[in-house]
């Protein structure tokens, strides 16, 4: 794997005046944490972007400020609602001798046989799982393989996850982490096109209706400007 570091500089301004250094690739951020005073910082936009695909929020990475290096963990990016481009960012100092919760994307592998054979459609019910490690034991995501999953009754759930050495899961073992749903029957799909015809239907009577009634004020206002 690459380097997981980043450069940042030092940044004065806050609030709405950091809306021009988003213009010039710059992201406002800030560190904090373990022996080290919340600390108002900016990173390039281009670089960060990159090192976030690597590292996600659960790989430490060193953060380079005036002439030192900080093992961190990117604790949170704010992104713009509309064009999806980071707006903020949270680096949080750690303590690499001391366990740390953090939260690891979990990622499914493999092929299901109740999908590919059976027609039915793989359902992934965690995201993500939370856990306790020390900072270098930490992984930026946990694979599980679906091939075990042949019918519809088969579930995985965290009790079956094997997590890398180092990871302590602070999760419940019982919770889903992926399943199967079985395809529609031919009398459940009908029944959904009946529903469908049925709220079609209501909104054709509930537009035609207005429609009467608009037509009824217009004329209504014509007899006004008529006297």
């Amino acid at each position: 794997m690459e380097n997981l570091n980043i450069e940042a500089k030092p940044r004065e301004i806050s609030g709405r005046k950091t809306k021009h250094l988003r213009c010039v690739n710059q992201i406002p951020a800030i560190v904090y944490g373990f022996e080290i005073e919340p600390t108002k910082i900016v990173v390039d936009e281009v670089k960060m972007e990159k090192l976030y695909r690597l590292a996600g929020e659960s790989t430490v990475v060193k953060l380079e400020l005036s002439g030192k290096s900080h093992d961190v963990l990117i604790q949170d990016i704010q992104r713009d609602p509309v064009s999806g481009f980071p707006i903020h960012i949270d680096f949080r100092r750690i303590d690499m001798t001391k366990k740390v919760e953090a939260k690891i994307r979990v990622r499914l592998i493999g092929i299901t046989s109740a999908v590919k054979e059976l027609g039915g459609t793989l359902l992934q019910s965690l995201e993500e799982v939370n856990v306790l490690a020390l900072p270098a034991a930490l992984v930026r995501e946990i694979q599980v393989d679906i091939s075990g999953i042949k019918t519809f009754e088969d579930k995985i759930r965290l009790a079956d996850v094997v997590m890398p050495a180092g990871i302590e899961l602070i999760d419940d073992v019982e919770l889903v982490v992926a399943s199967v749903q079985a395809p529609r029957s031919d009398a459940e799909m009908a029944a959904l096109e009946g529903t469908v015809d049925a709220d079609v239907t209501k909104v054709e009577v509930i537009k035609e209706k207005k429609d009467e009634a608009g037509a009824e004020g217009e004329a209504a206002a014509e007899g006004e400007d008529k006297k």
